[in-house]
């Protein structure tokens, strides 16, 4: 398993999304509506419609 560094930011965006999103939607969604860099270390946090699930992406150095 791959684990953030224990000084890792965490960030939960608002509403829901679309869980069909993959990797370049909510890659965008974090450039567009967090104005982050998704390549920055960060842990970013999406919920689904219903709120029983979640996407979380990483870049670990090498990939998402």
């Amino acid at each position: 398993m791959i684990g953030p560094g224990s000084a890792v930011r965490v960030y939960l965006a608002c509403g829901s999304i679309d869980m069909r999103k993959g990797i370049d939607g909510l890659a965008a969604l974090v450039q567009a509506d967090l104005r982050q860099k998704p390549t920055s270390g960060a842990v970013f946090a999406f919920r689904g419609k219903r709120g029983d699930r979640i996407k979380l992406l990483f870049w670990d150095g090498q990939g998402f």
